[in-house]
């Protein structure tokens, strides 16, 4: 399901960064974008498990760091 606001982006970047960064755990990734990143998670669950159930927020957060190539050093400095 594609979500508004992302220029058509979700689909093609969702597996993108699921091959990329599915291990990464939502904790982690409340630490880079804080408490309100895919709420609804559980802290313990990879990004690959809970990726597709994002809120347009969080998912926007994530596509942006992705396309100028900084998801990958906000994670491992996280």
């Amino acid at each position: 399901m594609q979500q508004p606001g992302l220029n058509g982006r979700h689909r093609d970047k969702n597996g993108e960064i699921s091959r990329k960064h599915g291990n990464t755990l939502v904790s982690t990734l409340r630490k880079i974008y804080g408490p309100s990143f895919a709420p609804g998670t559980q802290p313990g669950e990879k990004l690959s498990e809970v990726l597709a159930q994002l809120d347009e927020p969080s998912l926007t957060k994530l596509v942006h760091d992705h396309e100028r190539g900084e998801l990958e050093g906000k994670v491992v400095a996280a």
